[in-house]
């Protein structure tokens, strides 16, 4: 038999060399041969230790703290935008109809809209031009124009929670009833 037929099993006959039996033949892996190691004594470990787990738990709760404090954030924009989109529907409202029907005279009104949930507050006042002097004498039966301000309030009432309008009204003398629109 030549060199290259011959099984691991079988030797030179007459050489005196101890011959490998299948009990006790394991095949040593080479370097970079891809071949495993056929260890009785070495276990190959599965799964992950409680490092590991305690570590991804930490990073899923740090995600979902981070998540749910956006979606929260979100809807508090969403709940914000829909009161002023309320807030300027009921001012826009009210100052359509200031001065309709009724005499519009400069001083100051209040109430409410929704069941108390929108506060407002109406200021009229006499409109001074900055860009023109003060006139001496003014005319009582010129038409005047009146500065209108409305101040809209909801929730506790602070910087994000009010909305304000102004706007200019020209109304006519009347000479039996003062100022009409």
């Amino acid at each position: 038999m030549s060199r290259r037929n011959r099984s691991p099993f079988q030797g030179n006959a007459g050489s005196g060399e101890k011959q490998p039996t299948a009990r006790s033949w394991r095949p040593v892996p080479r370097y970079g041969s891809g071949a495993p190691c056929r260890r009785p004594e070495a276990r190959s470990q599965r799964g992950y230790t409680l490092i590991e787990v305690l570590v991804a738990f930490a990073v899923l709760a740090l995600a979902l703290t981070l998540l749910l404090g956006t979606l929260s954030g979100a809807t508090r924009q969403v709940r914000w935008s829909a009161d002023a989109g309320r807030a300027a529907l009921h001012a826009q409202s009210l100052l359509a109809q200031v001065g309709v029907g009724e005499v519009l005279q400069p001083g100051r009104s209040d109430g409410t809209f929704d069941d108390g949930r929108y506060r407002w507050v109406l200021e009229v006042a006499p409109y001074i031009d900055p860009a023109l002097p003060p006139a001496a004498t003014a005319d009582p039966f010129a038409p005047q124009m009146l500065a209108l301000q409305l101040t809209v309030a909801w929730g506790q009432g602070g910087a994000r929670e009010r909305l304000q309008v102004q706007s200019l009204r020209l109304v006519q003398a009347d000479s039996d009833a003062g100022l009409t629109l």
